[in-house]
């Protein structure tokens, strides 16, 4: 626990299971019990894994819609002299979770960030997918709306490290498809889904076979990781940078037919470069 020397309390960000309850660490659940507050990204939820550990401090609630005003609260809380812990719905806060608006904060404040380490899906994911692991580039959720989702995946698209994603089931199809049209049918990649979970599942394949695969919606339930190869074509083709191309052509060439060059140099989507080269001629 914290320092007894210490005028202010301290904040534990405590990882909670992903799925199984065996992977709760007996230091994380010594730390809930211990702490004078909780601050829960979904309190009933949380509530269903606190009861199962015995765990009865006080819970509030912090996600992306207080997490503002919720800061404020749980500061004077702190510089109070009380110690809270901050969970998420599942695994560690912070990735892809509230808590990015409250820890600058609070060390803005002085006030002391403790960490209990534990489940994390993505490195659950990483270590069984068989894809390299160093690097790694993590993503997490990947735009909804198709158009800033395809042109977030070609920025990415020359990115030599794995890429991580999360993905949520009524959106993995789209997700896998826009990787196929982006990123390149051939890569090899992997779907981790319902990890650590009775139902856990690796997908393997190329981004084509897993886009057939989950074309099933039968098969697209539970929360998903989707790991892509990175990108080995080290030839001059690849290393072309697109927007630098694009400006140049827009100087001589209208919007379709120079995002239709850059498209046949580059070998990117014709659709999203057409999308930028209008947002530079509009910037212009």
């Amino acid at each position: 626990m914290a320092d007894s020397d210490s005028k202010f309390g301290t904040l534990y960000v405590v990882a909670t299971p992903i799925g199984n309850l065996n992977d709760f660490s007996p230091r994380a659940v010594e730390c809930l019990k211990s702490v004078d507050l909780i601050a829960a990204e979904d309190t009933r939820h949380s509530r269903k894994l606190l009861d199962a550990w015995g765990i009865s401090s006080p819970l509030v609630a912090l996600h992306e819609h207080n997490e503002q005003t919720a800061s404020g609260r749980l500061l004077e809380k702190l510089q109070g002299g009380s110690n809270i812990a901050l969970i998420s719905d599942a695994g560690t806060p912070l990735i892809s979770d509230p808590g990015q608006k409250l820890l600058p904060r609070l060390i803005e404040h002085d006030i002391t960030i403790c960490p209990i380490p534990g489940a994390c899906a993505i490195t659950t994911a990483l270590s069984a997918a068989g894809l390299p692991t160093q690097p790694y580039w993590f993503e997490g959720f990947l735009p909804s709306k198709s158009g800033d989702r395809q042109r977030r995946l070609e920025t990415l698209r020359n990115t030599e490290a794995t890429l991580v994603f999360y993905e949520a089931p009524h959106r993995i199809h789209a997700c896998l498809k826009a990787m196929q049209e982006t990123l390149g049918a051939e890569r090899q990649a992997c779907v981790a889904r319902e990890l650590t979970k009775k139902f856990e599942e690796f997908q393997r394949g190329t981004v084509t076979e897993l886009c057939e695969h989950f074309a099933d919606r039968d098969k697209c339930r539970g929360e998903m990781v989707v790991l892509v190869e990175g990108n080995t074509d080290s030839s001059p083709q690849q290393q072309i940078d697109s927007d630098l191309l694009l400006s140049k052509l827009l100087q001589a060439l209208p919007v379709k037919a120079a995002s239709k060059l850059a498209s046949e140099l580059t070998g990117e989507n014709k659709n999203a470069l057409y999308q930028r080269a209008l947002q530079i001629k509009e910037s212009e």
